[in-house]
C-alpha cells in the first residue's frame, strides 16, 4: 500500500522490498540522509570500503557468486568518478549492479557546488541505464525499475543519481508490485530458427559449442541444459574467459578454454569446425584473432538475449535472439523429438583430430626444483583447494591467463575475472564481495603483485569484516604480461615493466593485522598453501615465482587461431623476426 516518507527512507525500504541484504559504500555529505537511515535499521548490512572502486568490484563478486545483483551507495562529485571503473567492468561483463549516488540538491545542480560532478552525464556511457531524480514521489518507482533493468535481458549496471534534498523531502512510496516494468527484453527464441539448428546439428561432421558468459547469467538452468545438450550430442565444447564452469572442465567434452591464451585443440577445434554455436558470448577481439582468418569454414549459429551483439563484429548465418536456458530448452525438445540424430561416424573422426591436437600438450612447461614456477604454483593451489567448497576471483594480467588454464571449475558462479575491460585491481575486493556472500566458503583470489597494489587498502576492509579472504600473489616482480609483449614484439626493450619499489607484503599484512607468508621454494609450496587455507583470517601469501615466465599458448597479434605459438616454438619465433 501506497504510504508518505522521505526520499532516503524509501531508499531503504526498497532495498528491502528488493531483497537487498548487503551494501557495499563510502558516506560523504551527499549521501548523509541515506546513511541515517541505515542507521536506523538491521535488516541491511552496510560493508564499509577503502575507496569506491573497490566497492563496486566487491558489489561485482557479490553479485557474480550469487546471481543476485550487487548495491553500491557513494556520495556525489569523487564518490561517484571513482566508481566509474567499476561500472565500465561490469558494463562489459554483463555484471547486474545497482548503484545509488549522491547528487548536489537539485537548485544547485550546474552551479559547481562543492562536490558537484555531472554524474549522469558521466555514467552514461558505462551504464545500461542511468536516472538523475528530481522528484520524492518518483524515487521509489525508480529503484524497483532500476532492478529490474540490471537484471533482465542482457545484465548490467544501472545508477540512479538522488540529489540531497530528495532524499530529505517527502513523497509517497510505490510497492515493487505495484508498477508494471517498461523493459521487457525478448526471451523466447524464434522456433523456425530453433528448428533450423537443430538440423544443422543433426547433419554437422565437425561441431562445436562456443560458449560464454551468457550461459552463467541466464542462471543455474541454462548450464544444466547446456550439459544435458553436450552429452546427448557428443559434441566438444570450448568457453570463453568468462563462462568457465558452465561446463564441468572434468567433462569428457571439455576442450578448455580458447582465445588468445586459450588451449591449442580448442583453438584448432575452432578454426577446423564445420559447424559453430555460439551460446551468450560476444565475439570479442581475445577469442577472435583476426576476424577475417575467424573460424573460416563453418556455418555459425549465435544464441544471444542481446540483439546488439548479433553481427556486431562476427556475421554469422543463424541468429536466435533470446534468453540462453529458454533457447537451449527448446532446442533439446526439438532435437530429442526428431530422435536426437548426429553424423555419428564423421563425429568420431572429429574427435580422433581432437585428440591428435591434444597430444601437443600446449600447457606443458620446463619445472624446476629451485624456484617456483608460476604454472606449478596453480597446479599446486589447484590440488589442494579443489575439495573445497571454493570461490576463486583473480586480478589481470599473466597469473589471471594461469589460473583459467590450471584451475578447473566444475560449477558457474566459482570463477570471477575482469574479462572485457582487463581491470587491475578488481580481484581483492571482488573477492570480499563473494566472501561477505559466502562466509563460510574458501575464497582465494589470485593475484600479481603489481595488480594486487592497486587495491590494497581494502585489507582494512577485509580485517573490519572479518571476511577470511586468501591472496595468491604470484610476485614477480614485473607487469608481467606487459613485459612478456615487451619481449615477444618490442624487440626485448623492457619500459617501465617492472617496480623498484615493492613493499614487504608479509610485514604489509600484518601492519593491517592480517597473516602474511612468503614461500620461494618449491618444496615448501604445499606446505605454505595449507597453512594459509587453515588460518581463519585474512591471508596475504606472497608467492615468489619465476620473473621472466611467458604465458603460452598464446596468439600472436594479427594472427589467426591455427597460427598460435607454444612455448617450445618461441625463441625461434622471436630470433626469426616474426614477432619483433
Amino acid at each position: 500500500m501506497s504510504r508518505e516518507m522521505t526520499g532516503a527512507k524509501m531508499v531503504v525500504e526498497a532495498l528491502k522490498e528488493q531483497g537487498v541484504d548487503t551494501i557495499f559504500g563510502y558516506p560523504g555529505g551527499a549521501v548523509l540522509p541515506i546513511y541515517d537511515e541505515i542507521f536506523q535499521q538491521n535488516d541491511i548490512r552496510h560493508i564499509l570500503v577503502r575507496h569506491e572502486q573497490a566497492a563496486v568490484h566487491m558489489a561485482e563478486g557479490y553479485a557474480r557468486s550469487t546471481g543476485r545483483p550487487g548495491v553500491v551507495l557513494v556520495t556525489s562529485g569523487p564518490g561517484a568518478t571513482n566508481a566509474v571503473t567499476g561500472l565500465t567492468d561490469a558494463l562489459m561483463d554483463s555484471i547486474p549492479i545497482v548503484v545509488l549516488s549522491g547528487q548536489v540538491a537539485t537548485f544547485m545542480i550546474g552551479t559547481d557546488g562543492f562536490q558537484e560532478a555531472d554524474t549522469v552525464g558521466i555514467t552514461r556511457a558505462c551504464t545500461k541505464h542511468n536516472y538523475l531524480l528530481k522528484e520524492p514521489d518518483a524515487l521509489a518507482k525508480t529503484l524497483h525499475e532500476a532492478f529490474h533493468v540490471a537484471t533482465h535481458g542482457r545484465p548490467g549496471p544501472v545508477l540512479i543519481d538522488i540529489p540531497k534534498d530528495v532524499q530529505f523531502a517527502s513523497g509517497t512510496y510505490t510497492g515493487r508490485d505495484e508498477i508494471a516494468p517498461r523493459y521487457q527484453p525478448k526471451v523466447k527464441g524464434d522456433n523456425a530458427a530453433i528448428e533450423a539448428l537443430v538440423g544443422l546439428m543433426e547433419k554437422a561432421e565437425r561441431p562445436i559449442f562456443y560458449t560464454g558468459g551468457g550461459v552463467i547469467n541466464s542462471g543455474p538452468r541454462a548450464s544444466q541444459l547446456l550439459r544435458e545438450l553436450v552429452e546427448a550430442s557428443g559434441f566438444p565444447i570450448t568457453s570463453t574467459l568468462m563462462g568457465l564452469g558452465a561446463y564441468p572442465a572434468s567433462g569428457k567434452h571439455w576442450l578448455g578454454m580458447l582465445g588468445m591464451h586459450g588451449l591449442y585443440e580448442a583453438n584448432m577445434a575452432m578454426h577446423d569446425c564445420d559447424l559453430m554455436i555460439c551460446i551468450g558470448a560476444r565475439f570479442d577481439d581475445r577469442i577472435t584473432g583476426r576476424t577475417d582468418a575467424f573460424s573460416p569454414g563453418s556455418t555459425k549459429v549465435h544464441i544471444d538475449i542481446d540483439a546488439s551483439s548479433i553481427n556486431k563484429i562476427i556475421r554469422v548465418d543463424l541468429p536466435i535472439i533470446g534468453d540462453v536456458a529458454t533457447v537451449l530448452e527448446e532446442a533439446l525438445a526439438i532435437w530429442t523429438a526428431r530422435g536426437r540424430k548426429t553424423a555419428r561416424a564423421e563425429l568420431a573422426g572429429w574427435w580422433r583430430q581432437i585428440a591428435a591436437w591434444k597430444r601437443s600438450d600446449c600447457l606443458s612447461y620446463q619445472g624446476s626444483d629451485k624456484v617456483i614456477k608460476p604454472q606449478y604454483a596453480l597446479q599446486r593451489l589447484e590440488a589442494l583447494t579443489k575439495g573445497h567448497d571454493r570461490y576463486i576471483t583473480t586480478e589481470v594480467g599473466q597469473h589471471q591467463m594461469w589460473a583459467a588454464q590450471f584451475l578447473g571449475f566444475e560449477d558457474p558462479n566459482r570463477w570471477m575475472t575482469s574479462g572485457g575491460l582487463g581491470t587491475m585491481g578488481y580481484g581483492f575486493p571482488a573477492s570480499i564481495g563473494v566472501q561477505i556472500a559466502h562466509p563460510e566458503s574458501l575464497v582465494i583470489n589470485v593475484a600479481g603483485e603489481a595488480s594486487w597494489l592497486m587495491n590494497m587498502q581494502e585489507l582494512g576492509t577485509a580485517m573490519q569484516f572479518r571476511t577470511p579472504v586468501k591472496q595468491f600473489i604470484l610476485n614477480n616482480e614485473r607487469l608481467g604480461m606487459v613485459r612478456q609483449w615487451q619481449e615477444l614484439l618490442h624487440g626485448e626493450r623492457y619500459s617501465q615493466s617492472w617496480s623498484e619499489a615493492l613493499p614487504d607484503f608479509v610485514k604489509l599484512a600484518e601492519a593491517f593485522g592480517a597473516k602474511g607468508i612468503q614461500c620461494s621454494d618449491p618444496s615448501k609450496l604445499d606446505d605454505a598453501i595449507m597453512e594459509m587455507i587453515e588460518h581463519d583470517g585474512p591471508v596475504v601469501f606472497d608467492c615468489l615465482v619465476e620473473k621472466h615466465e611467458n604465458c603460452f599458448p598464446m596468439i600472436p597479434s594479427g594472427k589467426a587461431h591455427n597460427e598460435m605459438l607454444l612455448a617450445a616454438e618461441a625463441a625461434a619465433f622471436v630470433e626469426g623476426g616474426a614477432l619483433v
